[in-house]
C-alpha cells in the first residue's frame, strides 16, 4: 500500500466513467480515455464496471480505483461484499464502496465488509467513499485505508456546494491526519483542484470536467444562452 502511495500523493486521479445510454459508454472508450489522461499527467485512474476496469488495468500502468455501481439510489457505490471482490479480481489496485453509515443491501455492516475483504484479499487496499465527517470517523474505525469525500452534498448530512466542499476535507484531515483522504466531488477547475490540496487532501480525484464531454458542451451552451 505505501508504494502505491507514494505514487499517488499530491497528485491528479481521473475519473473516467460514461453513464449509460451515452455515446462514450464502451469499455474501449474509457480505456482510451484513461490513457489519454495518463499521458497527460494523470497519476491514478478512477474506473466503474468490472469491464472497464479490465480494460484500463490492461492498459495503463498507474494505480486504478475502482469501484462497481450497483442501483441508483441509497448504497450504490459497490454496495455488497461480492461487488467488491469482484472489483479487486478484475484489477483494481484499490476498491472505492459506500463508506456511510448507511444499510447496505447485504446488511452487512461498513466493518464487517472490511473484515470479509482482508480475509479474501489480504493485501487489497480499500477507499471508503463518505458524505459527512461522522462517515468518515465510522469509516477509519472499521479499517478503510483511504478516506473519500465523494459523497459530500450527496446525503442528507451535508448540503451540496457549488464547488468542493472544502470545509468538509478539512474537518475530516484535521480528525484523521494519519488516514490519507481523497478531495473528490465537484471539482471543476484546476483552482478548485490546487484549492483542495491546501486544504490537505493527499490525492484529487477529478472526472466530470476532464472526461465527461457531454457535461462540458452544456456548461458552454448554457453560458451563452443566459
Amino acid at each position: 500500500m505505501s508504494a502505491v502511495l507514494d505514487l499517488l500523493r499530491h497528485r491528479l486521479i481521473v475519473s473516467c466513467q460514461a453513464y449509460p445510454g451515452e455515446p462514450l459508454r464502451h469499455p474501449e472508450t474509457m480505456a482510451q480515455m484513461a490513457q489519454a489522461a495518463v499521458i497527460g499527467g494523470a497519476a491514478g485512474i478512477r474506473a466503474q464496471g468490472l469491464a472497464d476496469i479490465s480494460f484500463i488495468t490492461g492498459r495503463v500502468d498507474v494505480p486504478v480505483i475502482g469501484l462497481w455501481k450497483s442501483g441508483h439510489e441509497g448504497v450504490f457505490i459497490t454496495p455488497t461484499v461480492r461487488h467488491a471482490r469482484a472489483v479487486l479480481d478484475a484489477g483494481a489496485t484499490i476498491v472505492a464502496l459506500d463508506g456511510t453509515r448507511r444499510p447496505r443491501p447485504d446488511g452487512l455492516t461498513l466493518a464487517q465488509t472490511v473484515t470479509a475483504l482482508r480475509e479474501s484479499h489480504p493485501t487489497s487496499s480499500i477507499m471508503a467513499d463518505c458524505g459527512s465527517l461522522d462517515d468518515a470517523l465510522a469509516a477509519a474505525d472499521a479499517g478503510a485505508d483511504l478516506i473519500g469525500t465523494t459523497l459530500a452534498g450527496y446525503t442528507p448530512e451535508r448540503a451540496s456546494t457549488p464547488g468542493p466542499d472544502l470545509e468538509l476535507l478539512q474537518l475530516i484531515t484535521d480528525a484523521l491526519p494519519d488516514i490519507p483522504v481523497i478531495a473528490e466531488g465537484r471539482i471543476h477547475t484546476p483552482d478548485h483542484a490546487r484549492a483542495a490540496l491546501l486544504a490537505g487532501a493527499f490525492a484529487v480525484v477529478v472526472g466530470t470536467a476532464i472526461t465527461h464531454p457531454t457535461t462540458l458542451t452544456g456548461w458552454f451552451a448554457d453560458a451563452m444562452t443566459h
